[in-house]
């Protein structure tokens, strides 16, 4: 069940952790001729996020995500692409972090190593 809170919070009872509305500009660099690309998150989580890109990624496809803001970076693998709409890509980080710079967390970000914040 999809919840759409007024704080922009949306919320799943199988998620592993509560997604959260947030634009971030990032850069991606990945297994795909040492090529980087920039795009931007869409929807945040400690485990991943679903972003948009400037060119198209693969199902399973390793990355580096910089987020420019934070400074931080974090290994991910794509796990997820919209059919209609290909740059649109669901990711999942290699360990659960806050890169995203999300300064008051879901209670459910608490408790998992790197939760807080993840270094550089």
């Amino acid at each position: 069940m999809l919840l759409l809170m007024p704080s922009s919070l949306v919320t799943h009872e199988a998620r592993r952790s509560t997604r959260i509305s947030r634009r971030l500009v990032i850069a991606i660099e990945g297994d795909f001729q040492g090529v980087t690309c920039e795009g931007e998150t869409l929807v945040v989580n400690l485990h991943g996020a679903l972003i948009s890109t400037a060119i198209g990624l693969r199902i399973g496809m390793n990355i580096s995500v910089h987020v420019l803001l934070t400074d931080q970076r974090a290994k991910a693998h794509v796990v997820y692409v919209d059919p209609d709409r290909p740059r649109h890509c669901g990711i999942s980080l290699d360990e659960p972090a806050n890169i995203w710079g999300v300064e008051l967390p879901p209670e459910n970000w608490d408790g998992t190593p790197g939760a807080k914040s993840h270094q550089k």
